[in-house]
């Protein structure tokens, strides 16, 4: 492999960070002056539910008690447990799980987004909470329809 060709992607990535993954054209090749390609070129869009390709996210991990203070899970051995990033437990004590509160419910949710560089981690968050937002909205909907027929039919 030729340490000379380096793909765009790699390149401009490393220019600005800000203009990365929202450029309106997309670069197949850069030709020298006198070259020319010639091909047929067909493009499908799709989405992540029909296959892996289309999806924009690698990797998503999500807590919501980072000191195990519910139990929600059993650690057979707790000091092997590596703590995590959003615990509020202090680094120097030896107590390697918060206290067991038993009324205790969860109230802070952490997520992690990895993106797979076709859009931002922030984007796919705020799209994805859009979409749950109208599915929401369009259920509600065709609830309280369904609620107004059957109020009909039973008069």
């Amino acid at each position: 492999m030729n340490p000379k060709v380096v793909p765009i992607t790699s390149r401009s990535r490393g220019d600005s960070s800000k203009s990365f993954g929202e450029q309106d054209d997309i670069l197949i090749a850069k030709l020298r002056k006198g070259q020319s390609l010639k091909f047929k070129a067909f493009a499908k869009k799709g989405f992540g539910k029909e296959h892996a390709k289309w999806q924009c996210v690698s990797a998503v991990a999500f807590e919501y008690d980072p000191d195990n203070a519910l139990r929600h899970t059993t650690y057979p051995k707790p000091e092997e447990w590596p703590k995590s990033e959003y615990s509020e437990l202090a680094d120097d004590e030896d107590k390697y799980q918060a206290d067991f509160d038993p009324h205790g419910k969860p109230n802070k949710f952490f997520f992690n987004v990895e993106s797979t560089g076709a859009l931002r981690p922030e984007n796919i968050v705020l799209n994805g909470l859009a979409v749950l937002k109208k599915k929401l909205s369009d259920l509600q909907t065709q609830h309280s329809q369904e609620l107004q027929q059957d109020g009909l039919t039973i008069n």
